[in-house]
């Protein structure tokens, strides 16, 4: 069957704010409209690339969670590992993407994968995105280490892991050869926002 891996774009001051902060245990990458989300299994690999013409993959994480949550709630779950210094800015890019009305306060819904063990690259190390990327991907792509451009994928993100370079991995994995899940290492964040999922599931 293979490994599932994501390519998702992704905001360059999301992903500039957070390189800056390589001690983080888990990071929010959110959807600014709320969105089901069933590409990869907790232990997959969540890649994230530039928006174009940047077409390089420049980071990534373990995904753990995926969620529909209010940005109130995100950022009292994740703050600053939602990519953004405080609340109000979040919320601006939200409504930004969201292209709402500026006079709008309701608290958005939005889409978060959770990821842990989140590593951000030097930029000599940025990986160009492979060959089957579509410069009308919005959202992401999926691809699978049963594949040549998966295989491809999986084996150059497992070399710069286990570089001392790589932003937010003090500790590089060990190498096991073949892909493999890897074994997602819940933040605060994280497990604040499964008690809550698992509290309203209980009370409905």
């Amino acid at each position: 069957m293979g490994i599932n891996l994501v390519i998702a774009v992704t905001d360059w001051d999301w992903f500039q704010m957070l390189r800056q902060k390589p001690d983080l245990a888990e990071v929010n990458f959110w959807a600014p409209s709320a969105s089901s989300f069933r590409a990869l299994t907790p232990g997959e690999m969540f890649l994230f690339k530039l928006h174009s013409p940047r077409n390089f993959i420049v980071g990534g994480g373990v995904f753990a969670y995926s969620n529909n949550l209010p940005c109130s709630l995100a950022w009292a779950a994740f703050g600053e590992a939602n990519g953004a210094w405080s609340a109000q800015e979040m919320r601006a890019r939200i409504a930004k993407y969201r292209k709402a009305d500026p006079a709008d306060r309701s608290d958005f819904r939005i889409g978060c994968r959770i990821l842990t063990q989140p590593f951000f690259l030097d930029e000599a190390d940025w990986i160009p995105v492979p060959p089957s990327w579509s410069p009308n991907i919005v959202s992401f792509k999926t691809y699978n280490t049963g594949d040549a451009e998966g295989l491809s994928l999986w084996n150059a993100i497992d070399d710069l892991r286990n570089k001392a370079t790589v932003l937010g991995l003090a500790d590089p994995p060990a190498r096991y050869g073949e892909p493999h899940l890897v074994r997602p290492r819940l933040g605060q964040g994280t497990f604040r926002v499964l008690v809550t999922d698992i509290y309203h599931r209980v009370a409905r």
